[in-house]
C-alpha cells in the first residue's frame, strides 16, 4: 500500500459517507456535495502521485477505476432518487462507463494500453461539477452541465474505441 492507493481506497470509503449526508434527516446539501468533492478530488491526487513517485501498482491500476465509477454510480443513483436528474441521461453516461471499462479490459489482455483521451478528461471535469451542483439543487446548471458531460461521454467513448482500433490494425475497408 502505497499514498496513491491509500487515497483510492480513502474515495472508496467516503462513498458510504456521502450517501449517508445525502439522506440524513436533518439534510443540508453542502455536506454531502463537499463530501463527494472531496472523493473526487482524490481521483486526480493519486493519479498525480502514482505517476510523479513511479507508484503505478497493479492494485491501482484495477482500483482506481472502480472507485471512480462507484462514486459516480452513487451519486447518480441518488440524483436520480430525488428526481433531479432523468434516469434515461445517467444510462447514457454509466452504460459508456462500462463500455470504455469493458473495451480497456478487453485491449489489456491483449496487452494494448488505451491512454485517456482529451474528450475523457473533459468528461470527468464537467460531470464531477455538474453533480456537485446538482447535490447543492443547482438544478438548471448542473443539468446543463451534465448535458457537456454526456456529450463527452459518447464522444470520448468513440475516442476509445477509434484508438483501440487503430492499435490492433482495424482498419475500415471499402
Amino acid at each position: 500500500m502505497n499514498l496513491p492507493n491509500i487515497l483510492t481506497s480513502i474515495r472508496i470509503g467516503l462513498i458510504p459517507v456521502f450517501v449517508l449526508f445525502f439522506y440524513w434527516p436533518y439534510w443540508i446539501p453542502i455536506l454531502p456535495a463537499f463530501v463527494f468533492l472531496a472523493a473526487s478530488l482524490t481521483d486526480l491526487l493519486d493519479g498525480y502521485l502514482a505517476r510523479r513517485r513511479s507508484q503505478i501498482t497493479n492494485l491501482g491500476i484495477i482500483m482506481d477505476p472502480i472507485a471512480d465509477k462507484l462514486l459516480v454510480l452513487s451519486a447518480m443513483i441518488l440524483l436520480i432518487s430525488s428526481g433531479r436528474v432523468p434516469p434515461w441521461m445517467a444510462i447514457v453516461i454509466i452504460g459508456r462507463e462500462f463500455a470504455v471499462t469493458g473495451l480497456r479490459a478487453v485491449a489489456a489482455s491483449e496487452g494494448v494500453i488505451i491512454q485517456a483521451e482529451w474528450g475523457g478528461k473533459w468528461k470527468v471535469g464537467l460531470q464531477v461539477a455538474a453533480i456537485f451542483l446538482l447535490i447543492l439543487r443547482e438544478n438548471f446548471m448542473g443539468i446543463l452541465l451534465l448535458w457537456g458531460a454526456m456529450i463527452l461521454a459518447i464522444l470520448s467513448a468513440y475516442q476509445y474505441f477509434v484508438q483501440y482500433g487503430r492499435s490492433t490494425g482495424f482498419q475500415k475497408t471499402e
